[in-house]
């Protein structure tokens, strides 16, 4: 997707759909895959056609044609003896792009060491981009600075003017090319000091602009900047050459416009590190009468940036150190010799089967930056069965011991002791009726009838209203009755099955009983807290809260939530941290990237790139033994291109799963192998 957008991008901009995918392929991969190939091109060749029917449509075009349309020579373009200069200007460029890519590293640099602009920026963030603005248009005010480095025309017109095809210090200039020249001279400076001028205000203008949080863009500029030093070199060999160049009795005439984009594509080449830049210079003219010009170059302006500095998009790289891979340096023999063991980290941080979630949880604590971690079966074999990203285990450790599962537990816990009650009544009520008594228990069914018909009777009796109703006592109970002390009166004990012939049931049980009846039947102390007040219609009503502290309106959750008391749910969730992890309830990757312990620096260089991956695990017969990523990659790229990591004797490499097993996990061991740093140090000194 970044490759295609870049490549919309480019082409859209400058009318190039090739040189748009190209450019698009040169800096964004470095392995690229065919088969987005076709993709590219489609999504260039939509925005490029879109873009100019656009121009058409509005009248800003009459037909759709190249964006910088030139009109140079066909028969005699350049003069073979020329493409001496113009490899003199490819290697100018070079030096010119790789000083501008330097230079502006050191303002970036400057700008965040500086504490004091820093914490100033940081208050006023409007203020920076602000002044920046400010200083490029009082520089480029046409009325002032600006009439001397062509303040009065746009991009477009500074690059159209600069590739025409007539000689600016020619004294017989037609009404048009006059009207060219008045924007690049003025009263007290000629084109050439003009030229120069232009450059040097792109340059500084560029480096600070791109500083600011705006899109501003850097190839335009560096582009302007290459197509005015390319003029001034035609214009200086129109100077020496006034009839041209004489070549097999052929006179070629000096044409400064195609030196204009020899330099623009030179130093834009130089600055990015990209040979699509000829390309993108052929689509834009329309015209490809000066291709052998170009790509030579091109090809020396790159060749000579590349061995001065990184590319404008590898210096921003580099300033925000962002992960990236260097090139191996091919004059390099080292990365035939140096394995992935020579630099992984050997202290790997993993799960297995069988641990707690209390160290799973210290593990995601301790290594907040790991985002996965490999999967064993035991610290012992080590055996690798998988990785597990970061995310899936915090998810996997709050589904254990989090609120919906809480909750469940409490729910649980309830109904059990729920059953447990009905059980225990189920178990008491057949213990009340097992229970045997003092005395013999006889079939008395016509006494109980008899003795629910008379409480019929007395329930239909008339009702006392200050003494409520009283039940007649019988002639059998009559010797055993009496009045207990917190027991009501109007409460007599009903007839049960086991009533004896002596008497009724024990008047312990039925005491209690009586209370539990009457404790069941007690208001809540709550209800008379809040009194309903009507005022106004009926239909309207107002609770007044007889608490005289202030009134406060609580929504209370239609559902009672049951949780547990802090005290609870600490020693819940320690009880349930104890636990052993099941992994099988998250996702687990089974196949994750691996390299063997003796794969050559080389081989793990190419992988990484073209695979795009960010960590690979080095095992050995199966078996963890460590991990390497793209900082340890790079570092070891680093190191082997400046000599400093260099690859040990045949001799010292021990193969083998019984060495990688017991060196890393393995505290007690004596002959533990030491970390990557050490080894590198060890070396260093043995040679």
């Amino acid at each position: 997707m970044l490759a295609a957008a870049c490549a919309c991008g480019v082409a859209s901009c400058f009318a190039a759909p090739v040189g748009g995918v190209l450019f698009s392929i040169e800096v964004t991969t470095v392995y690229f895959a065919v088969r987005n190939y076709w993709r590219g091109f489609f999504a260039a060749v939509c925005g490029a056609t879109t873009f100019r029917l656009l121009a058409v449509w509005f009248q800003k075009a009459d037909t759709v044609t190249a964006v910088f349309r030139t009109n140079f020579y066909m028969e005699f373009p350049f003069d073979p003896q020329e493409l001496f200069v113009f490899a003199l200007i490819g290697a100018f460029c070079g030096l010119g792009g790789a000083f501008y890519v330097w230079v502006h590293r050191q303002y970036v640099i400057f700008m965040r060491n500086s504490k004091t602009l820093n914490n100033f920026l940081q208050k006023n963030r409007f203020l920076y981009p602000g002044i920046v603005s400010l200083w490029v248009s009082s520089l480029s005010f046409p009325l002032g600075l600006g009439q001397f480095v062509a303040g009065d025309l746009d991009t477009h017109g500074q690059v159209a003017s600069l590739f025409s095809n007539f000689t600016w210090t020619n004294s017989n200039l037609t009404v048009d090319e006059y009207m060219v020249l008045t924007h690049w001279t003025t009263p007290w400076t000629g084109p050439l000091v003009n030229l120069l001028c232009h450059i040097i205000f792109n340059f500084c203008t560029s480096i600070v602009c791109s500083t600011v949080p705006v899109p501003s863009g850097i190839f335009i500029p560096v582009f302007k900047i290459g197509a005015s030093f390319g003029r001034i070199v035609g214009e200086c060999m129109h100077l020496w050459f006034p009839y041209g160049m004489r070549y097999g009795g052929n006179i070629a005439k000096i044409i400064p416009g195609g030196y204009a984009t020899v330099g623009a594509a030179a130093f834009s080449g130089a600055v990015t590190h990209t040979i699509s830049v000829s390309v993108i210079v052929f689509e834009m003219t329309g015209q490809i009468t000066h291709i052998i010009p170009i790509m030579i170059a091109v090809l020396l302006s790159n060749a000579i940036a590349s061995l001065l500095a990184p590319s404008i998009y590898d210096s921003i790289i580099l300033i925000k150190k962002l992960p990236y891979l260097p090139d191996l340096l091919p004059s390099s023999s080292a990365m035939y010799n140096i394995y992935v063991e020579d630099f992984m980290v050997r202290d790997v941080k993993y799960i297995y089967h069988g641990m707690t979630y209390e160290q799973l949880k210290s593990l995601l604590k301790e290594n907040r930056r790991l985002q996965s971690f490999p999967l064993v079966d035991n610290p012992d074999s080590m055996v690798l069965l998988g990785s597990i990203q970061r995310i899936h285990l915090i998810q996997l450790i709050e589904k254990h011991i989090g609120r919906e599962r809480r909750l469940q537990v409490v729910m649980d816990r309830q109904r059990q002791a729920k059953e447990k009650a009905r059980q225990e009544a189920l178990m008491k009520a057949e213990e009340r009726k097992r229970r045997p008594s003092r005395f013999q228990v006889v079939p008395a069914d016509d006494i109980y009838q008899r003795q629910l018909s008379d409480n019929e009777i007395n329930q239909q009796t008339c009702h006392n209203p200050v003494f409520g109703c009283q039940p007649k006592k019988s002639i059998l109970k009559k010797t055993n009755s009496f009045t207990m002390k917190g027991i009501s009166p109007f409460i007599s004990p009903s007839a049960t099955p086991y009533s004896t012939v002596t008497g009724a049931e024990s008047r312990i049980k039925i005491a209690f009983d009586a209370i539990f009846r009457k404790s069941s039947q007690l208001q809540d102390v709550n209800n008379d807290s809040q009194t309903i007040l009507k005022t106004g219609s009926l239909d309207k009503a107002q609770i007044v809260p007889m608490s005289p502290t202030s009134s406060k309106k609580v929504t209370l959750p239609k559902e009672r939530v049951c949780d547990m008391s802090p005290e609870d749910q600490r020693i819940w969730e320690e009880e349930q941290m104890q636990m052993s992890v099941d992994f099988n309830h998250c996702h687990i990757d089974p196949a994750p990237f691996q390299l063997v312990e003796r794969t050559s620096l080389l081989k793990v260089h190419s992988l990484f790139s073209m695979v795009g991956v960010n960590h690979a695990y080095v095992t050995a017969i199966g078996k963890l033994v460590g991990v390497v990523g793209l900082k340890e990659l790079r570092k070891a790229i680093e190191e082997a291109n400046s000599g400093n990591l260099l690859p040990r004797p045949e001799g010292c490499y021990q193969h083998g799963p019984s060495y990688y097993g017991n060196s890393i996990n393995n505290e007690n061991d004596q002959n533990k192998e030491p970390d990557a740093n050490t080894a590198l140090m060890a070396n260093s000194t043995d040679v």
